[in-house]
């Protein structure tokens, strides 16, 4: 996933697959923390970045991109993440200061959330993902004066494995409110384990819980292979994004949670960059056309 590493990874637990792209949204936040327009802050991005031989000559700064915003790699689509990563710490914050005191980060990755936002002290943060990524993970961390703003947990695990039994072992208590998180996930995802992640979070939550999650439509897999998106990714850092999503049909999960009585709401980025004032905005042949940010609250009985 964009933000994560669920694929295959190299030795040290991201370089290659799709580990790659938890190294690509680290780069971005990397960039819009440095930008004076900042959308959101990320002091650690960056020592991820250094970390692992793939990404260390990665620009951290516009300054150092040849045609700055004009790139679409560094510039439109490192600003798209910075947005997304903007909106989806908003959302998580709001959850907590409506009574969720879990936090679950579905595929982690290189999330840093834990370290980096003003969270109660009651709270408790759950970071999901493969072991190899979360050992790189607390290395980087570990080396930098670095503590989590309140109780972090991480739980190795592949999302395509067990979760539920890794996460309930590590604590996860399913009759107090949660918020969950799955950024950038699902595209990666076989439909057969999007349809079980969206079941067993319904499952897990109690009333009061949240969630948000990234979706992309369908036709944008075969409208948009040659958008300067996708091409620059591929050019400039050697990552082929439409060979790492899932082919397979997706299912509804938006309809699916409304079915089950959860309250829905589906967004395009471009409805946040309108909200903020900065973030990309639709052009031609655009692969941001088919994202789509769900956010969903389960009521309280």
């Amino acid at each position: 996933m964009i933000g994560t590493a669920q694929g295959n990874t190299g030795v040290d637990g991201v370089d290659g697959g799709v580990g790659l792209t938890a190294l690509l949204v680290a780069a971005a936040r990397a960039i819009e923390t440095h930008r004076h327009d900042s959308l959101a802050q990320d002091v650690y991005a960056e020592h991820f970045m250094r970390a692992a031989p793939a990404s260390a000559g990665w620009p951290v700064r516009m300054e150092q991109v040849p045609d700055g915003d004009e790139n679409p790699l560094w510039g439109r689509f490192a600003r798209y993440f910075g947005l997304r990563t903007r909106v989806l710490d908003d959302f998580l914050l709001r959850s907590v200061q409506a009574g969720a005191r879990q936090v679950v980060l579905l595929g982690a990755g290189l999330d840093a959330r834990a370290f980096r936002l003003d969270w109660p002290s009651d709270c408790v943060i759950f970071e999901i993902d493969r072991e190899g990524v979360l050992e790189f993970k607390h290395n980087v961390l570990g080396a930098l004066p670095a503590a989590p703003k309140t109780a972090r947990v991480p739980v190795p695990i592949d999302l395509r494995a067990d979760w539920v039994t890794a996460l309930t072992d590590a604590g996860f208590d399913t009759a107090a409110p949660s918020v969950w998180l799955a950024e950038g996930l699902l595209f990666y995802l076989p439909s057969a384990a999007e349809t079980h992640l969206i079941d067993a979070v319904h499952r897990l939550s109690t009333g009061g819980s949240a969630l948000a999650f990234e979706v992309k439509l369908e036709k944008d897999l075969l409208d948009y292979r040659d958008s300067p998106l996708y091409t620059a990714t591929k050019h400039h850092i050697g990552i082929d994004l439409l060979q790492l999503f899932d082919k397979e049909a997706r299912p509804d999960s938006a309809r699916d949670l409304a079915d089950r009585g959860w309250s829905t709401s589906v967004h395009t980025p471009f409805d946040f960059t309108r909200r903020h004032g900065r973030g990309p905005l639709p052009e031609p042949n655009d692969a941001l056309e088919g994202n789509r940010w769900v956010f969903a609250a389960k009521p309280r009985p």
